[in-house]
C-alpha cells in the first residue's frame, strides 16, 4: 500500500535533517486537495455560468440549423419572434453624388500666355497658358483648365552647383544655347530660363548688349517659350532686361523680374513696348506682393494678362513652411475676390538646392543619423519642394535636376488629369497584381 505524507510533514522532516534546499530531486506522486464546503453557489458566479451556458447552447442550435435539423420543431416556437425581425434589404438605397461648390470662391485666376507662335508674330512652336483656376489645385469640383508647367534653368556662364546636378550638364555648361537645347530635347522642359548672371558687376560685368546676344542664341536653339532672368543686381538688371526684351521682341517672354528694390518701371515699360510678360517678385510678404502688383497695373499700366507673381520659394524646413503658407494665402485671397492677387504664380523651386541637406555628403553632426546617398536625396528635396507648392496653387516651376523635373511633371500631370493613360479594368480588383 502506498504511503501518504502531507506537505507539512515533509517540510518538518527536511527541517530536522537541516536541509534548506533540494537540487536534482524529483518527487513523484499525487496531490489531494481537501476543501471545506462553501455553503452553496455564489449568485454572481451562477449567473455568469448560466450566461456562458446559454451562449454555448445558442451556438449549438445555430450549427444544427446550418446542418438542416428542424430546431424550431424541437423548441416548440421560434427563438426570435417573426414580428420583430428586421427585413433584409433587397437593394441599396438609390443615391446621387452631388458636388459641393465653394460659394466664396467667386474670382477666377487671371490667365496668362507665354510664348508666341508665327501667327502671333513669334517663332515658338509651343505656347503655354497659366492660370484660369476657380478653386485650389486638383479639386474635382472645379478642374484646372491648364496643367502645371516646368521651366529648366540655364546660365550664361559655368557656375558652382551640387555634384548631383552638375553631372548632367558638364558637357554644355560653356554654351547656353546647347544647354537650353539639352533641357528641351533630352529632359523634356516645357520652357527654358536663361539667367544672365555674368552681367553682375561683381562677377564679370558682361554688357547688356552681350547678354542680349546670348538671349538671341537661346531663342534660336529652342522653340519653346523662355524666361529671361537678370543677375539680381538692382542697378544693372533694368538695363539688361531692357536689352533682352528688345532682342526678344514678339516672342512674349517672361522678364524676371520686377521688384520693389529696383526700377520696376523700366522693366514694366520694356515689357509693354516689346510685348512681354512681367514677373512680379517679392520676398514672402503678401502685402508687398499686393503693393507691387498694384503699382505695375496702376502706375505702369501693365495689363492684367501680362503679370505673373513670384512670392519667393525658400528651401525645405521652416523656409518651405513660410513659402507654402504665403502662396496659399495669396491664392485663397485671389479666389475670394482680391483683384491684386488673382494672378498665376511661379516658384524658384531650384532654391531647394540651397539647403545643405540636399547636397552635403553627410551631416556635420557626429551624433546625427545617416542622411543616405545625396544622388537621391537632392532630387527628392527638389521634388518635395515643388509638389508642396503645387498643392498651394503654384503654376510654374523653375527647376534644375532632370530627375526632379520628370517626377514632378508625372505627378502634376496625373493629378491634373492630362496624363495620357490606357483605361484600366478594375472589375477584377481582388485578384489584380499591383506592380
Amino acid at each position: 500500500m502506498t504511503k501518504k505524507i502531507t506537505l507539512s510533514k515533509l517540510n518538518d522532516l527536511l527541517k530536522d535533517m537541516e536541509v534548506e534546499a533540494l537540487e536534482g530531486v524529483t518527487i513523484e506522486g499525487d496531490i489531494e486537495l481537501e476543501m471545506d464546503a462553501i455553503g452553496g453557489l455564489n449568485p454572481q458566479l451562477a449567473y455568469l455560468l448560466g450566461q456562458e451556458t446559454a451562449q454555448i447552447a445558442g451556438h449549438l442550435i445555430n450549427i444544427s440549423q446550418l446542418l438542416g435539423y428542424p430546431v424550431d420543431q424541437l423548441l416548440g416556437k421560434p427563438l426570435i419572434d417573426d414580428s420583430k425581425r428586421v427585413a433584409q434589404p433587397k437593394e441599396l438605397i438609390p443615391s446621387t453624388f452631388k458636388v459641393n461648390k465653394m460659394e466664396e470662391w467667386t474670382n477666377e485666376i487671371q490667365e496668362v500666355t507665354l510664348g508666341a507662335s508665327s501667327s502671333d508674330g513669334g517663332t515658338r512652336k509651343s505656347i503655354i497658358t497659366l492660370g484660369g483656376e476657380n478653386a485650389l489645385p486638383y479639386y474635382f469640383d472645379s478642374p484646372m483648365p491648364h496643367r502645371n508647367h516646368i521651366t529648366m534653368d540655364v546660365f550664361d556662364m559655368p557656375i558652382g552647383m551640387a555634384k548631383a546636378v552638375k553631372s548632367n550638364y558638364e558637357d554644355v555648361m560653356d554654351s547656353p544655347a546647347e544647354w537650353a537645347k539639352k533641357n528641351v530635347k533630352e529632359f523634356g522642359a516645357d520652357m527654358v530660363t536663361i539667367h544672365l548672371i555674368s552681367t553682375d558687376p561683381n562677377i564679370k560685368d558682361t554688357s547688356a548688349k552681350e547678354a542680349a546676344e546670348t538671349v538671341a542664341d537661346v531663342l534660336q536653339a529652342v522653340d519653346v517659350p523662355i524666361v529671361i532672368g537678370g543677375s539680381g543686381n538692382p542697378e544693372k538688371d533694368p538695363e539688361v532686361l531692357e536689352k533682352a526684351a528688345e532682342i526678344a521682341q514678339g516672342e512674349r517672354v517672361l522678364l524676371a523680374s520686377a521688384s520693389l528694390n529696383l526700377d520696376y518701371e523700366r522693366i514694366a515699360a520694356a515689357a509693354k513696348q516689346y510685348g512681354h510678360v512681367v514677373l512680379s517678385w517679392t520676398q514672402l510678404e503678401i502685402n508687398a506682393q499686393k503693393e507691387l502688383n498694384r503699382k505695375l497695373m496702376k502706375q505702369c499700366n501693365v495689363n492684367r494678362e501680362d503679370i505673373i507673381m513670384d512670392p519667393t520659394t525658400a528651401a525645405l524646413g521652416y523656409g518651405l513652411d513660410y513659402a507654402y503658407t504665403n502662396m496659399e494665402r495669396i491664392r485663397l485671397a485671389g479666389l475670394i475676390g482680391d483683384d491684386e492677387l488673382n494672378f498665376p504664380m511661379s516658384s524658384g523651386t531650384t532654391n531647394a538646392w540651397g539647403a545643405r541637406e540636399s547636397w552635403m555628403i553627410n551631416s556635420p553632426l557626429k551624433e546625427d543619423s545617416d542622411w543616405g546617398p545625396r544622388e537621391y536625396r537632392g532630387p527628392i528635396w527638389e521634388i518635395i519642394t515643388g509638389l508642396t507648392l503645387a498643392l498651394a496653387g503654384n503654376d510654374l516651376f523653375m527647376m534644375m535636376h532632370p530627375a526632379s523635373v520628370a517626377v514632378l511633371k508625372e505627378i502634376t500631370k496625373s493629378l491634373h488629369g492630362s496624363h495620357a493613360r490606357n483605361p484600366v479594368d478594375i472589375s477584377n480588383w481582388i485578384t489584380t497584381k499591383v506592380l
